[in-house]
């Protein structure tokens, strides 16, 4: 059906605009995963049982790591845990380390992206991931400043200040579900190539020229 009133006709171009603009974020993305695809570390990588394993071992190792120390620092800001402890006192012990296995785990992923850059490329759970890892980067990015400009005023309360306990609550359900993500990533439920919903396709960034690509 033909849109009738200006209005119809504002919310039609509107979502054709989307559509192209989601598009050509697609064809983006898989033309950059073709390009690393092409490059020789990328076969080394998914051609090496020992050493593909070996760094997924290590990204999940430092993901364990990290986040052990990350959620005694959420539990302590929730007041759920070592409510004796100064807040700061745990941040600054745990800070080092807890970045360190960051940094790593950072590194590892990229790697066992490079490994599989085309189907990783459209998975649904890797694109949730990355929206989840930016959104909890951004509520880390927001504590920090908060607490550098509250200074230590609340650090020896067993209870934090709601804004303390919402970016930790926040904290804790943004990695949980980054972990869920990347688990799922290594099933085929919503592949390209699948009958899928429209929804689906757009949302895995499946689109014509990835057709043959697994």
């Amino acid at each position: 059906m033909r849109p009738q009133s200006p209005h119809e006709w504002a919310r039609f171009h509107c979502g054709i605009t989307r559509e192209l603009e989601a598009s050509v974020l697609n064809s983006l993305a898989l033309r950059f995963a073709e390009w690393v695809d092409s490059l020789s570390i990328s076969s080394s990588l998914h051609e090496s049982f020992y050493l593909y394993n070996w760094i997924e071992t290590t990204h999940v190792l430092t993901l364990m790591l990290s986040l052990g120390m990350l959620f005694v620092i959420d539990l302590r800001m929730l007041g759920w845990w070592l409510m004796d402890v100064p807040a700061t006192r745990i941040a600054e012990r745990l800070n080092r380390p807890m970045w360190i296995g960051f940094s790593i785990m950072i590194v590892t992923g990229i790697l066992l992206y490079v490994a599989i850059p085309i189907r990783t490329t459209q998975s649904v759970w890797f694109r949730l991931k990355l929206i989840l890892l930016v959104a909890a980067a951004i509520n880390a990015i927001a504590f920090n400043k908060y607490l550098a400009a509250t200074g230590k005023t609340w650090d020896l309360d067993k209870i934090p200040p709601k804004r303390a306990r919402y970016a930790a609550g926040a904290s804790l359900c943004l990695w949980a579900g980054v972990i869920v993500c990347g688990r799922f990533i290594a099933y085929d439920w919503f592949d390209c190539g699948k009958e899928m919903s429209a929804f689906m396709n757009w949302a895995a960034g499946c689109i014509a020229s990835a057709a043959g690509h697994h």
